[in-house]
């Protein structure tokens, strides 16, 4: 079906022209472009998009190079009950995951892309997830009828021309599909955020049989932060940590540290594609170039390098739009402008009783911008690890920090990771929610089968040289629900007990749940800390663990024979050393 091709783009490879052909006949779009990752090509489809509505320039002086969108209210975040996996089998997929039929709902997808982009561009965009020359590069074609989405695709991934060279004529690529489904008719007028409201017909789907790559290769691709924390004497240490939403990933990857001398280098706030190297070591990459960050709390007291980074050349998504052209969103650690414009488009005062920016709202900005990027976050063959960090939001029973026995017990910690919800993630706020890894709505396959893969690299790599596991939990409150730990900077004394831990240097004491610092392990120095406070921090609650213990053998049966024996083994001498 020949269509105008707009976009100076190029590609011998026939698999991808083959592909783009046959969702051009299916979509059937007006045009199509193909993108090249070019400055000019970004600024015109923003020029596009302030015509349209879609965006809003701000306040070049305020905010140079930034722009302001406001989506439908249906399309504020991924819908975790709108997310299939479509394998062959319910088995495959597991107890945590939506199952679907792969041909049924190839079918069901077929009707709904069928005339998708009818009066609109169908956008080509060739990206690449990692540095072009890393080992576990990926390359995909994503095609969508979004504007936006080409800009966001251009901060946070390699996208362009140079993906297309690397591919090749013979190179392989993932083929994505999105469309915002509002089809125009001819004649009828456009709108600002044109896309399909109903709920029911919102589909983020995968095919596991043809996508879970990580697994098949023998490396794993997580929803971490990468970091490098260095000692006064320059002695580096890169940690990788997973955190649910709304637990300080973002904060901790950018973390400004408190102790003089320690310096924090950020690599990446949100994945981490791991592989084992020649040497036996695990080594990380961050296979993004942007931060898709949640705007509501970050500000100069929570995360000042965040807010320097979005300081220019940033997408800012349902946040407020104050008089003077700059954004505003809740918590920002700025006064509340008397007048400004709300996430929905209303006008919006502090008393109108109402939150101006969404809870999930975004910033979406070049990583390179980041005053604290550490310099090797490019490099092709990642950093090797010390240590790998799990936590979540709990206000009782967890300690501040726990460092696992062994590998299969820091695999154990992090199955059984739990946060209480928050209005990022769905659900009632305040409940339990176990989150494994932090990986609930991003595992593709069956969580049994991912925790086996996690406990498969204690033969995969060399034992003696994995990242020791810690789990760390910033959010312990006392009986009057006041925070026991202030966070932030001064989570930086935790790390410097993990990299003194790795050197076999820090004091800890052995518990029935892991190794503590003793009351003397932990750096406290020129931090008023009640003692009191600090017990608590550091102690084991055992009637608190034995009810955990229920709680994660009660998840744990969810999994049935599939759970892997180790972490049920990991379970029985937890309990039984706990009493």
């Amino acid at each position: 079906m020949s269509k105008s091709k707009l976009g100076t783009c190029k590609t011998p490879n026939k698999a991808a022209l083959a592909w783009v052909d046959e969702m051009t006949k299916l979509c059937q779009p007006d045009r199509i472009f193909w993108c090249d990752g070019s400055e000019q090509e970004n600024q015109m489809l923003c020029d596009l998009m302030v015509q349209s509505g879609t965006l809003t320039k701000l306040n070049e002086k305020l905010r140079p190079g930034s722009y302001l969108a406001r989506s439908h209210p249906s399309d504020v975040a991924r819908v975790e009950d709108r997310t299939f996996i479509c394998a062959r089998s319910k088995d495959e997929v597991g107890p945590t995951n939506n199952w679907a039929d792969p041909a049924e709902m190839k079918k069901t997808l077929l009707g709904l892309f069928n005339g998708s982009m009818k009066g609109r561009t169908m956008y080509v965009i060739p990206f690449a997830m990692g540095p072009l020359d890393s080992p576990i590069c990926k390359i995909g074609i994503e095609i969508s009828d979004s504007p936006y989405v080409v800009v966001n695709m251009r901060i946070m991934t390699r996208m362009g021309q140079a993906v297309l060279d690397k591919l090749g004529a013979d190179g392989r690529f993932i083929p994505c599909l999105h469309s915002i489904g509002a089809p125009l008719k001819p004649g009828q007028k456009d709108i600002a955020w044109p896309c399909e409201p109903d709920p029911q017909k919102k589909y983020i789907v995968h095919f596991p049989d043809e996508s879970v790559v990580a697994k098949k290769e023998g490396w794993m691709a997580e929803h971490m932060l990468i970091l490098c924390f260095t000692s006064p004497r320059g002695k580096k240490h890169y940690l990788a940590a997973a955190f649910p939403s709304a637990c300080g990933k973002t904060n901790l990857a950018m973390m400004l540290p408190t102790l003089p001398g320690w310096k924090a280098t950020c690599l990446g706030d949100d994945i981490a594609w791991i592989r084992v190297s020649k040497d036996g070591r695990l080594y990380a990459i961050n296979p993004e170039t942007g931060f898709f960050g949640v705007a509501p709390g970050t500000s100069r007291k929570s995360n000042p390098n965040a807010v320097d980074t979005f300081a220019k050349n940033s997408i800012f998504t349902n946040v407020a739009l104050t008089a003077d052209g700059d954004v505003w969103w809740e918590d920002s650690g700025m006064p509340a402008p008397a007048k400004a414009i709300d996430w929905e488009g209303r006008e919006w005062t502090p008393d109108t009783g109402r939150k101006a920016a969404h809870p999930n709202s975004r910033f979406t900005a070049p990583a390179s911008q980041c005053p604290v990027i550490d310099p090797d976050w490019q490099n092709p063959e990642g950093v090797p690890l010390s240590a790998i960090l799990f936590g979540g939001r709990r206000p009782s029973t967890i300690p501040l920090v726990n460092e696992a026995f062994n590998w299969e017990h820091g695999v154990f910690l992090g199955s059984a990771c739990g946060s209480e919800t928050t209005a990022a993630a769905l659900g009632q706020a305040g409940v339990l929610r176990r989150d494994p890894f932090a990986m609930l709505p991003f595992c593709g396959y069956n969580m049994a089968d991912y925790f086996a893969h996690w406990l498969s690299f204690a033969q995969r790599a060399d034992r003696s040289k994995l990242p020791k596991v810690y789990f760390v939990n910033w959010f312990r409150k006392d009986g009057n629900g006041k925070w026991l730990w202030p966070g932030y900077g001064e989570n930086s004394r935790v790390l410097k007990w993990i990299c003194e831990r790795v050197e076999g240097a820090a004091k800890a004491q052995e518990t029935p749940i892991g190794n503590l610092p003793t009351p003397d392990g932990l750096d406290l120095s020129g931090l008023n800390l009640p003692g009191e406070d600090l017990k608590q921090l550091l102690s084991v609650d055992i009637a608190g663990w034995k009810k955990e213990a229920d709680d994660i053998a009660a998840y744990q049966a969810k999994f049935g024979e599939k759970l892997p024996g180790a972490l049920k083994q990991q379970l029985d001498e937890l309990r039984e050393r706990l009493g």
